[in-house]
């Protein structure tokens, strides 16, 4: 059974910084696209980052610069290191994996696997 795990989420003021961990098992994911997605209630779930294997990443404009994707695949682990936080990145953030595309994408239907995610809050 393949299961994500979110961890790091919490309360934090504007301009601080988070680090969200998203352990993998059940499944290796060494080979494949895993990404970051928030969702706020109203609105529809959005892109954070997503990283390929070999390290190519992408971003929603509104983090870049800001947050950095990474992966650790010997440990099936991805990571969000968020800088510089402001109250609009308030969000649920859940961690993906892909079935079976190498390449990150935005695209929600290319993630078979979901975490529950991690509740973020920035402070004003």
């Amino acid at each position: 059974q393949v299961q994500l795990v979110e961890s790091g989420g919490g309360l934090v003021q504007a301009g601080g910084s988070l680090r969200l961990s998203c352990a993998a098992s059940g499944r290796t994911f060494s080979n494949y696209a895993m990404g970051w997605f928030r969702q706020t209630p109203g609105k529809q779930r959005e892109l954070v980052a997503a990283s390929s294997s070999g390290g190519s990443t992408i971003y929603a404009d509104s983090v870049k610069g800001r947050f950095t994707i990474s992966r650790d695949n010997a440990k099936n682990t991805l990571y969000l290191q968020m800088n510089s936080l402001k109250p609009a990145d308030t969000s649920v953030y859940c961690c993906a994996a892909a079935g079976s595309s190498y390449f990150p994408t935005a695209l929600l239907h290319e993630y078979a696997y979901w975490g529950r995610g991690t509740q973020v809050t920035v402070s004003s």
